[in-house]
């Protein structure tokens, strides 16, 4: 997985049981992180908008990342001692450049059959077309995974992702599993931290924290259209990016006090969606980079008035959830099973997701 933050590369290995009902959890055998290089970074970023030759460049990038991906696999299998033999399939998001649902498509750089040569394992990339050929979003699509693994029968649960882009899986203790993008994740937070700090994050919110909140700037980003449209939803850098925060700003804005105010916004996103559309939650767990924001946690409680813990306290590591999903993703795939849950992407019915590119 490598997702909205553009940070890097997050492998993991994961053995699904072959009995029981969904097969049930996966055992994590073991994880390995490789950054992304910051020209990288940078030229991947330059990619989310128009420019010369870009057809091209898309493809070099594509190729690039395989070869990245193929990297982290190669570390991962000599960390754990398993030969590529042993695995069934890579499930690879892919870096995702454009995501136009509304125009029919969505972009995450990879080249499939390279990546497939370069690690002799058979790799499943492109989750998100066929949902979005069915009338869906193409997002989220980790719902599912949290569906099949973390419902239970004796808490309504709300799941809650916070990468670049922060999502939302409702899981009540019976009736409808829905999910959708709420707003800005980390996003917005990190590309400022990078600006004033010269660091990739605002290590635990202590930046933001030493901030004050800015209601009218506040007001402006909230009154975006994204927050007020219904689910089914889906949001990237196409509606929250750097320039869009520059043409929310008079100028005058301590750097510390928007920090403060990026950090609202992205809280409030969450727990307006979830008081909305989640009623009857009884406690919000965080995954992705966000779940190590303690400030950020600390406000999610404050304006949520429920509990608010990490994945972990459930058996997931936050760090790694995303990554597993999309192990569970290639899993389906492989078994022709639907991928999908129709009531968070909009999509017309389940869909078996992935395409494969064999060994």
């Amino acid at each position: 997985m490598s997702g909205t933050s553009l940070d890097g590369v997050d492998a993991v290995l994961a053995s699904f049981p072959r009995h029981g009902p969904g097969h049930g959890a996966p055992s994590l055998i073991g994880t390995h992180y490789l950054p992304y290089a910051a020209e990288l970074r940078e030229r991947l970023l330059a990619l989310h908008t128009p420019q010369a030759d870009e057809l091209h460049l898309a493809h070099r990038l594509a190729l690039e990342l395989a070869a990245l991906y193929a990297q982290a696999v190669h570390a991962l299998l000599e960390k754990t001692g398993f030969a590529p033999e042993r695995v069934a399939a890579i499930g690879c998001h892919g870096q995702t450049i454009r995501h136009r649902p509304e125009a029919g498509y969505s972009v995450q750089l990879v080249n499939g059959a390279r990546l497939a040569e370069l690690t002799g394992i058979a790799s499943i990339v492109d989750f998100r077309s066929r949902d979005i050929a069915a009338g869906g979003q193409g997002a989220p699509l980790v719902p599912a995974f949290h569906a099949a693994m973390l419902a239970s029968k004796n808490e309504h649960r709300v799941i809650v992702n916070i990468g670049g882009i922060a999502n939302l899986t409702d899981l009540p203790a019976s009736g409808r599993v829905t999910g959708f993008d709420c707003g800005p994740g980390n996003l917005l937070m990190d590309a400022w931290a990078a600006r004033h700090l010269g660091k990739p994050i605002d290590a635990d919110g202590a930046w933001a924290a030493s901030g004050k909140v800015l209601p009218e700037l506040l007001g402006r980003m909230l009154a975006h259209g994204f927050f007020a449209a219904h689910p089914p939803k889906s949001a990237g850098r196409e509606q929250f990016n750097r320039d869009w925060l520059q043409g929310m700003l008079s100028g005058d804005e301590a750097a510390q006090d928007v920090q403060a105010t990026l950090l609202e916004l992205t809280a409030r996103g969450i727990a307006d969606a979830a008081q909305k559309f989640c009623r009857g939650c009884e406690a919000l767990y965080v995954c992705g980079g966000g779940a190590h924001n303690r400030a950020l946690m600390r406000r999610l409680g404050a304006l949520s008035g429920r509990p608010v813990h990490s994945t972990a306290v459930l058996g997931i590591d936050p760090d790694w959830m995303e990554a597993l999903a999309f192990a569970w993703l290639a899993r389906q795939c492989l078994e022709g099973k639907p991928g999908n849950l129709p009531a968070v992407t909009g999509a017309s019915g389940p869909r078996i997701l992935g395409a494969i590119y064999p060994a």
